[in-house]
């Protein structure tokens, strides 16, 4: 249907051309012959330096007529030129605020570089021809052609832009960082119309997620919270009970206070970038028995414990919820789930916990500070659901004033690559009931504390047990004393299990993380 529309408004603003130029040119014939008479009547009455000046003069005034014939051309196609624009950049934002009762659709303005530039094309052929036509110059061949000339530039600058998106959707945009998921997607200035490229970007055993991918978009414009059994329109909380795939975004910077955690709907996206938005002092994420869910580019902060109250968690169910425990994300019996780019800190319990039977997790690009327990992954060392479970832990910047738990897993299959660990107090990794931990290419940087200098720790378990558990160090950069504890009998069939993308050295760890946490990324500028 698209692309019968697009040759539909070409034919017609070629009718268009065609009709101007034969009216021009029996209006130019018209003119020729006044001309012709008023010279026969002038030099009967004037002599022939008078008679050449008068024929000059009718000449001009000719060319005058015919220059303002293309300038009401090229103003006759002025919306045909917008119309044919906007069909080919079809690759802009809709977002939509569509929710029932409220049915409210905001369109994204178009990119406005491509604006400018088609506004610039056609003015700048516009200013030339009145030019021409105040001036009377002898460039009769580009008065003609100047129409033309527009819509056929119009035309290609369109399909350059249509192209440099098929481009993007190809992922030929690559800064190469050597992050993987940044490459995919940041240094397209144009992320923003293209905000569900992200879903294409997973890397990892939550590489599948694809959130709100296949939905329309969902505008956050109201940072309140008032009733969480029936949240407004407009908020975060009305979006994410949705029973259809939504990517959800925010109309600009906000905080939001959540009266109690923030239950979410399956197949959806809270997509912060562009804004600054904050969850905090209040109820945070929960994440319970749904699936594809991506969290990207939020600040998750004081998390406090919340519960004993009715909280909706679909548009046809809400239920009474016991104290949830102040997690910034809290994963629950869900799977194919991706947490990429946030900034976690400050919360009453876990930073994010994954349990009872989650998989198919991918935890990246996060910056961590500031916590005690961080990351727990696996419910209690008797719930053996979770010996299916499988998360990576990748790009991430475990920083200031984290103490331990970077995560304690129990049971499952754990792949630990290419974080920053500069900071810890008691260790990084831990673990019971047996998990498999394949560390690989972390740069690990022990703190000044002797007595804490070991990454690893069995908790609550005797050596005699977990010497035969799968823990394994590859490639990881070990600073300031840190050493690293492996056991197990280097089982392939384990670790091939708890293998989910290639690390690289742990020399460019550095630059792999320095762009951990939420991003501060614009409309309309690289992130």
């Amino acid at each position: 249907m698209a692309e019968a529309l697009r040759w539909f408004a070409l034919c017609t603003v070629l009718v268009v051309v065609m009709v101007v130029g034969v009216t021009a040119t029996a209006r130019n014939g018209g003119i020729s012959g006044l001309a012709l008479t008023r010279n026969v009547e002038t030099e009967a009455l004037q002599s022939s330096s008078n008679s050449s000046m008068a024929a000059r003069s009718g000449s001009f005034i000719q060319l005058r007529f015919v220059f303002l014939d293309s300038l009401v051309a090229e103003v006759l196609l002025f919306p045909y030129i917008v119309l044919l624009f906007l069909l080919f950049d079809s690759t802009g934002e809709e977002a939509v605020n569509d929710a029932p009762g409220n049915n409210v659709n905001e369109h994204a303005v178009q990119d406005p570089e491509e604006v400018v530039s088609m506004v610039e094309i056609y003015c700048q052929s516009v200013c030339f021809h009145l030019y021409i036509y105040l001036t009377g110059l002898d460039w009769i061949g580009l008065v003609w052609f100047g129409p033309l000339a527009v819509l056929i530039t119009t035309y290609l600058h369109c399909r350059s832009i249509h192209n440099s998106t098929e481009r993007r959707k190809l992922g030929y945009f690559s800064c190469g960082t050597g992050n993987p998921i940044d490459d995919c997607w940041r240094c397209d200035p144009h992320w923003q119309k293209n905000r569900k490229r992200l879903a294409d970007c997973g890397i990892g055993f939550g590489r599948n997620a694809i959130g709100g991918r296949d939905g329309r978009f969902y505008v956050v414009t109201d940072p309140r919270d008032d009733d969480p059994v029936n949240p407004r329109p407009g908020t975060l909380r009305h979006a994410v009970i949705q029973d259809r795939p939504l990517w959800i975004v925010f109309k600009r910077d906000m905080v939001i206070q959540l009266k109690q955690e923030l239950i979410m709907n399956s197949f959806k996206t809270i997509d912060g970038r562009g804004a600054n938005v904050h969850i905090a002092n209040g109820g945070c994420i929960t994440i319970q028995f749904v699936t594809n869910v991506i969290i990207h580019g939020l600040h998750i902060h004081d998390c406090k414990p919340t519960g004993n109250a009715m909280v909706r968690s679909s548009e046809t169910h809400f239920g009474w919820r016991t104290m949830a425990d102040g997690d910034a994300i809290s994963i629950f019996g869900s799977s194919h789930i991706w947490v990429d780019h946030n900034s976690l800190s400050h919360c009453a319990d876990g930073l994010v916990d994954a349990v009872m039977g989650s998989t198919a997790i991918t935890i990246s690009n996060n910056h961590m500070t500031h916590h005690n327990e961080v990351m727990l992954l696996g419910h209690s060392d008797s719930y053996t659901r979770d010996k299916q479970m499988q998360v990576t832990i990748a790009y991430n910047h475990f920083g200031e004033g984290l103490i331990q738990r970077m995560p304690r897993c129990r049971h499952g299959y754990f792949h630990v690559v290419n974080n920053d660990y500069t900071h810890w107090e008691m260790y990084a990794i831990g673990g019971s009931a047996n998990p498999t931990i394949n560390s690989q290419g972390n740069r690990y940087n022990a703190p000044i504390n002797r007595f804490a200098k070991e990454v690893t720790k069995r908790v609550d378990t005797a050596a005699g047990v977990w010497k035969g558990w799968n823990w394994r160090s590859e490639g990881d950069l070990l600073l300031n004393g840190a050493y690293f504890t492996p056991s197990g009998a280097g089982a392939s069939a384990s670790y091939a299990r708890a293998s989910s993308l290639g690390a690289k050295s742990s020399s460019m760890v550095g630059s792999i993380t320095s762009n951990a946490g939420a991003l501060g990324c614009r409309r309309g500028r690289q992130c």
